[in-house]
């Protein structure tokens, strides 16, 4: 699609269009912070930028995904995980652009594995990427994201602002789906849950009803929103995500810098994350059409989303040092039926390990690391998808 066929007022947050990205690319290979930093993943990537240019007179975004960063996520895959794979249910409709809106663990790498597991899984595209401008640290970032397919969540801004700010994306967001046919990674709130009680924000679900026409209920429904649920074995940033909540509790005013934020992304990317499984529950389409078309809003949009987080919940892979540290944070051995001896062992040093590099990590700041504090949220990361599941099925077997 030719950029002057979009409206301008999405310029300034919108992918790149196929007709600008020979210009950005060149742009980003005369960006020395570009080239070193990219070089450390791509060493050539200078002479492959212009080997691609050269023997591709006219591509797509999805040709530039799937020459440069499709390799890169399958490497990473090959290098930091222990494999990933994805459950699409068999009705669901593959041809329909659908907006997926998921639980949020990685920064950087939930919407790249998604994108390369519906290239695997024999989607016809892959997603547009919601992402906030608070990661776009440096300007060759914001190129090469939306070089990536990620359209621009604006945070820094006033109340007013951001309400427009809101309107804009929202229409952007249906016009994405029903002009450009094109699916949606969108998180279920701002930011990760760092204590991974996913829970979808009323507000997200307000601002993605903007845009549409008809009821509340009518705009979502042009969305084709799927739940799905992300589940990784291990958290590479799980003890990063400890301090923060360290330095939130002792640290008056607290805030993360630049440089945390890069450390979370570098960190996410590079570090273990065991096994990863991505599930795709039904899209809420049919469940929306079943609701009173007379529920007020008030009510509406709070029981849209205690259904997505009941879809994403129940649809959680849950693995041995999930059950493991919800038994220690609850003292028992209530789970002890999903994993044994070894498993066991195996958790409990990967703790040490992880408490000691976030003792590491406070220390370097000047603050005194709280131990027994570090352990109890670090469990917590991995007991809660345990908790939401069990209460999942069991409202399922209460509304049965």
């Amino acid at each position: 699609m030719l950029s002057r066929q979009i409206p301008e007022e999405f310029n300034e947050i919108r992918p790149y269009t196929p007709d600008e990205l020979p210009q950005v690319m060149h742009e980003l290979l005369a960006d020395e912070q570009f080239v070193a930093a990219v070089s450390k993943v791509m060493p050539d990537v200078e002479a492959n930028v212009r080997g691609f240019l050269a023997s591709h007179p006219e591509f797509t975004t999805l040709d530039v995904q799937k020459t440069f960063f499709y390799p890169l996520v399958r490497q990473i895959i090959a290098t930091c995980s222990d494999g990933i794979d994805l459950n699409v249910p068999e009705s669901f409709a593959r041809e329909q652009p659908h907006t997926f809106i998921t639980n949020h663990r990685d920064i950087v790498l939930d919407s790249a594995f998604l994108s390369f597991l519906l290239v695997d899984n024999q989607f016809p595209t892959t997603v547009e990427i919601a992402i906030g401008d608070n990661l776009l640290i440096y300007p060759w970032i914001k190129k090469l994201v939306r070089m990536n397919k990620s359209f621009i969540v604006q945070r820094s801004l006033s109340m007013r602002e951001m309400f427009r700010a809101s309107q804009t994306m929202s229409r952007y967001m249906h016009f994405a789906i029903a002009q450009k046919r094109e699916n949606i990674w969108i998180a279920q709130r701002e930011g990760r849950a760092k204590d991974s009680d996913d829970r979808t924000q009323d507000a997200l679900l307000k601002m993605m009803a903007m845009g549409g026409q008809g009821s509340a209920a009518d705009s979502l429904r042009q969305l084709h929103l799927a739940p799905m649920a992300l589940s990784y074995e291990f958290d590479p940033c799980d003890y990063l995500k400890a301090v923060e909540f360290q330095l939130k509790r002792d640290v008056e005013g607290f805030v993360k810098s630049k440089q945390d934020d890069l450390t979370n992304m570098q960190t996410g990317i590079f570090g273990c994350k065991g096994r990863i499984h991505f599930e795709i529950a039904p899209c809420i389409d049919n469940w929306l059409d079943s609701l009173d078309p007379q529920m007020p809003k008030t009510d509406f949009f709070p029981l849209v989303a205690q259904h997505i987080d009941r879809e994403i919940h129940r649809s959680y892979r849950l693995f041995e040092v999930n059950y493991v540290a919800a038994d220690h944070l609850l003292g028992g051995d209530s789970h002890v039926s999903h994993y044994d001896d070894a498993s066991r062992n195996k958790f409990e040093c990967y703790l040490s390990e992880r408490i000691s590099l976030a003792s590491d990590n406070l220390q370097s700041r000047g603050v005194a690391p709280d131990a027994e504090f570090l352990r109890e949220r670090i469990l917590t990361m991995y007991a809660n998808p345990v908790f939401n599941y069990e209460k999942a099925i069991a409202s399922d077997g209460a509304r049965a």
